[in-house]
């Protein structure tokens, strides 16, 4: 079974809203929203695949990484590990920098259901 490791950033603004990105057509889990990050490569720390990830999907530069959390979730065909960090400081203004739909979401407003199924205990902890 392939086991993956992968870099998750919670990107919230002052007004306590997330940005979050829609996955592309003919990806993995194709049309969830999702936190903006990826997979983290060999050679890489945790921190330094979700600086890279960020840059290359929402076009900003985290200058503050807060640790959360890593969640274990098993697909059929897959293991992931999501390695969640909060961004709440940035240079550069966050959007679909590979012309991924986008949106700013009230943290409160976050529904489990509208994400890959790995993502509801973040989820429940950023709305409880």
């Amino acid at each position: 079974m392939k086991q993956l490791e992968i870099a998750v950033g919670i990107i919230r603004n002052p007004q306590q809203e997330i940005f979050i990105t829609q996955r592309a057509a003919g990806s993995h889990m194709a049309g969830f929203w999702e936190f903006p990050g990826g997979k983290i490569e060999a050679g890489e720390t945790p921190e330094q695949a979700l600086v890279r990830e960020l840059s290359e999907e929402t076009g900003i530069v985290p200058t503050v990484i807060q640790p959360l959390e890593s969640v274990a979730h098993t697909f059929s065909d897959r293991q992931i590990t999501l390695h969640v960090f909060l961004v709440e400081a940035w240079q550069g203004e966050p959007y679909g920098r590979e012309g991924q739909p986008m949106r700013w979401v009230k943290q409160q407003a976050l529904r489990a259901e509208e994400f890959p199924p790995a993502n509801a205990g973040i989820i429940a902890r950023l709305t409880a």
